[in-house]
């Protein structure tokens, strides 16, 4: 079974509009499992905010909890990366998902800290071991090798090019 890996960042609209591209094309591929690694485009110390590294963990903890992880993703992107909400906050990261998830358990986990290190593995394993240099990025071990799909800064990846990385 081939194995996707995406690399993505909630703040970056052009990872939203891959995003919007794979949710498109992936149900013509059941046979394709995904593994999401969301990272920070920019993480700290860079400063460069809005540092989106809570809203990294948020995907975790939204898996954690059991919600339905397209209309997590959904609201995530809407909020982050075309409201340009503060998600440096908890407080707005539970506002966000408070038709989601319930937000005295959403919080407890995010202030915990749990998945703070994941986040740091996702950025670690995307820019130190996996060639990241602009996000949405897309790699798939396909049992002979990795296939890769790189956004172009300022760019991103178009309809086309996640459709034909699908396929093979």
């Amino acid at each position: 079974m081939p194995k996707m890996r995406i690399f993505y960042d909630y703040e970056c609209p052009f990872c939203k509009k891959g995003y919007e591209y794979l949710r498109e094309f992936i149900g013509d591929h059941p046979e394709i499992e995904i593994e999401w690694r969301p990272i920070e485009s920019h993480p700290r110390p860079e400063d460069h905010p809005p540092h989106t590294d809570l809203a990294c963990q948020s995907y975790y903890i939204a898996r954690e909890l059991g919600l339905d992880m397209a209309k997590f993703h959904a609201a995530m992107f809407q909020a982050v990366a075309v409201e340009r909400q503060n998600v440096e906050q908890a407080d707005v990261l539970c506002h966000i998902l408070k038709d989601l998830a319930d937000p005295g358990k959403f919080k407890a986990l995010l202030e915990s800290g749990k998945y703070a290190k994941q986040v740091d593995e996702n950025n670690d394993l995307a820019y130190e071991k996996s060639g990241v240099w602009f996000v949405p990025a897309f790699r798939m071990d396909t049992g002979g090798g990795e296939k890769k799909l790189d956004a172009q800064g300022g760019v991103g990846v178009s309809r086309e090019a996640v459709r034909d990385f699908l396929q093979g």
